[in-house]
C-alpha cells in the first residue's frame, strides 16, 4: 500500500471514531456542568487541571519516544526496536517516580495560597487530586506501548479503543446524574479509572501483537542509546514542562484574580477545543509516522514535502469548522448549554484563534524532532511557552480585563513559537522559508480572509438561530473551497484530490 493511501485509510481510521465521540464529549460535558454546578465544574477544571495537564506532557513525552521507534521503523532493524522499547520503558518508570514526588511536593502551596477554592470544597478537590496523580502514573508508564502503536501506524486500534472510552465517559456523568454522594468526589475518582482499563487493554494488545514489546532491560540495554534518547528526553522535557506551567499557570493566575467560575468558563473553551482538535489531530497521528520515517530512511526532501502539507491542511480541516463555530459562538453555547458561564464565549473564540495558529508549523516541529537535535530548539521555544503566565499576570495587576488570559498566549506562544519552529526546521532539516510561506502561510491567511468574509454576511442579514448557523457553515464551506481551488492547493494536490476522489 502506498504512503498516501495508507495516511488516507489511517485518516478514515481516526475520523470515524472521532465522528461517535465528539458528540459523546459535547453531551457528556453538557451533564457534568450540569450535574456539578458551575462552581464545582470550575474546582474539577482547576484542581484537575493540575494533574490533567500532565496528560499534555505524557503527549510531549509520547512524541519524544515515537520519533525514536518510529525512526528505527523506517530502519527496519528489530534489534535496534527492542532497545529503544526497553530504554523507553525503564525512563518513563523513572519519570512517573519524579512525578509523583513533584506533585506530592506541590500538594501544600496549592492548596494553601494558589488555589482559590471555597473552604467547604477543599477536601473533595484534594480527593481529586490525588486520584489523579494515581491516573498520570499509569498514562506515563504507558507511552513506549502508544509509541510503538504509532510507529506501526495501526489507527484502528485507536479509533476502537476511543469509543469506548468516550462510553466510559459518559457512563461516569450518568453516575453523577443519578449519585446521591458527593457528585465531585464520585467524578473525580471515575475519571482516574479510565486510563486504568484503557491502558492495560493496549498492553495486553501491544505484546500480542508486536516483537518490540518485550520487556528485558537487562538484556536490551545500550548505554549509548540510554545517552541519546536521555539527552532527547531532557530536552523535549523543558519544552514539555515549560507549556505544562504556562498552561496551568494562566488558569490559576485567572483564579486568583476572578475565581473559580472564569475557571468553568475557561475549561468550556477548553472542551470546545480539545473536540476540534481532533480534526487536525488526526490527521496528523497519521503523518507524523511518515515524517519520522521518511528522516529514518534519509529522505529530506519527501520529508519536507510532507512537513509543508501537513501543515497547510491540517489548518485547514481545523479552520472548517472553528471559524463558522466562532462567527455563531454565541448560538452554539446556548444551545449546547443550560446555563453558559460568563465569557465563555470569549473564551472558546480566542482559544480557537490560537489554535489555528499553532497549528500552522505543527508538522515543521515534528521535522525539528525527527532530526534528533533538539537542544537550542527547545530552549528557545521553552521562552516562548513559559512567557505568557508572566505577561498575563502583569495584565491582571494593571487592571486587564479577562480576555487578556489569550492575548499574550495568542502573541508569544502561538505566533512567537512558529517562529521559532520555522527558523529551526530551516536551519536543522533543509526546510525553505520561502516555500513555507509560499504554500502554507499565505494561502491561510487568504482563506481565513474569504471564509470571516462569507460567514459574516448571514451574520448581517439573518436573525439568531438555527437555520442560521447551517446557513454560516455552508457559507464559509464555500468560501475555503473556493480558497482551495484559487490558491491554497497546489496543481500537484488538486491532482492527487481529483484521483482520491475517483478511488
Amino acid at each position: 500500500m502506498s504512503t498516501s493511501s495508507r495516511v488516507i485509510k489511517n485518516t478514515g481510521f481516526l475520523y470515524a471514531k472521532m465522528a461517535i465521540t465528539i458528540f459523546i464529549s459535547l453531551y457528556v460535558t453538557r451533564l457534568i456542568l450540569e450535574s456539578l454546578g458551575e462552581s464545582d465544574f470550575g474546582v474539577f477544571k482547576l484542581v484537575g487541571g493540575a494533574i490533567a495537564m500532565m496528560g499534555f506532557l505524557n503527549t510531549t513525552l509520547a512524541n519524544a519516544t515515537q520519533r525514536f521507534m518510529s525512526y528505527a521503523e523506517g530502519e527496519g532493524v528489530l534489534e535496534k526496536k527492542r532497545k529503544i522499547f526497553n530504554v523507553s520503558f525503564v525512563l518513563h518508570v523513572a519519570i512517573a517516580f519524579v512525578t509523583v514526588i513533584l506533585m506530592l511536593i506541590a500538594l501544600f502551596p496549592l492548596f494553601n495560597g494558589i488555589f482559590n477554592i471555597e473552604t467547604d470544597r477543599v477536601q473533595a478537590a484534594k480527593i481529586i487530586y490525588f486520584s489523579l496523580i494515581f491516573s498520570t502514573v499509569l498514562t506515563i508508564i504507558n507511552v513506549p506501548y502508544d509509541a510503538v502503536m504509532n510507529a506501526h501506524e495501526n489507527m484502528l486500534y485507536y479509533s476502537i479503543i476511543g469509543i469506548f472510552e468516550a462510553l466510559l465517559r459518559l457512563g461516569i456523568a450518568f453516575i453523577c446524574v443519578h449519585t446521591t454522594y458527593d457528585k465531585l468526589i464520585v467524578y473525580g475518582i471515575l475519571m482516574a479509572c479510565v486510563p486504568l482499563i484503557t491502558l492495560t487493554i493496549m498492553k495486553i494488545y501491544c505484546h500480542r501483537h508486536y516483537e518490540e514489546c518485550v520487556i528485558a532491560p537487562r538484556r536490551y540495554w545500550d548505554g549509548s542509546l540510554v545517552r541519546n534518547i536521555s539527552s532527547f528526553f531532557g530536552w523535549n522535557f523543558l519544552t514539555a514542562i515549560s507549556s505544562l506551567f504556562s498552561v496551568q499557570g494562566i488558569g490559576i493566575v485567572l483564579n486568583n484574580f476572578f475565581g473559580t467560575v472564569l475557571n468553568a468558563a475557561q475549561g468550556i473553551a477548553n472542551d470546545v477545543n480539545g473536540c476540534l482538535s481532533h480534526f487536525s489531530g488526526n490527521m496528523m497521528k497519521a503523518l507524523n509516522p511518515v515524517i519520522v520515517k521518511r528522516a529514518g530512511a534519509g529522505d529530506l526532501n519527501a520529508m519536507n514535502r510532507a512537513t509543508l502539507a501537513g501543515c497547510k491542511f491540517s489548518v485547514l480541516l481545523t479552520m472548517l469548522f472553528a471559524i463558522p463555530l466562532s462567527i455563531e459562538m454565541t448560538y452554539v453555547l446556548d444551545l449546547w448549554l443550560k446555563d453558559v458561564p460568563q465569557w465563555a464565549v470569549t473564551f472558546c473564540t480566542l482559544q480557537l484563534t490560537m489554535t489555528i495558529i499553532t497549528q500552522m508549523a505543527d508538522s515543521a516541529s515534528t521535522a525539528v524532532y525527527a532530526q534528533g537535535d533538539i537542544k537550542h530548539y527547545a530552549i528557545w521555544k521553552s521562552v516562548m511557552n513559559a512567557s505568557p503566565v508572566l505577561l498575563t499576570w502583569i495584565a491582571f495587576q494593571l487592571g486587564g480585563s479577562p480576555e487578556w488570559l489569550y492575548i499574550p498566549m495568542i502573541v508569544v506562544w502561538a505566533a512567537g513559537g512558529d517562529v521559532v519552529i520555522i527558523y529551526y526546521a530551516k536551519q536543522k532539516c533543509g526546510l525553505r522559508v520561502g516555500e513555507y510561506l509560499k504554500q502554507v502561510l499565505a494561502p491561510l491567511i487568504g482563506t481565513a480572509v474569504l471564509m470571516l468574509a462569507f460567514g459574516i454576511i448571514p451574520l448581517m442579514l439573518l436573525q439568531s438561530t438555527f437555520l442560521r448557523v447551517v446557513i454560516t457553515s455552508i457559507s464559509t464551506t464555500i468560501g475555503l473551497l473556493l480558497a482551495a481551488l484559487l490558491f491554497a492547493m497546489t496543481k500537484e494536490e488538486k491532482t492527487q484530490l481529483v484521483s482520491m476522489i475517483r478511488k
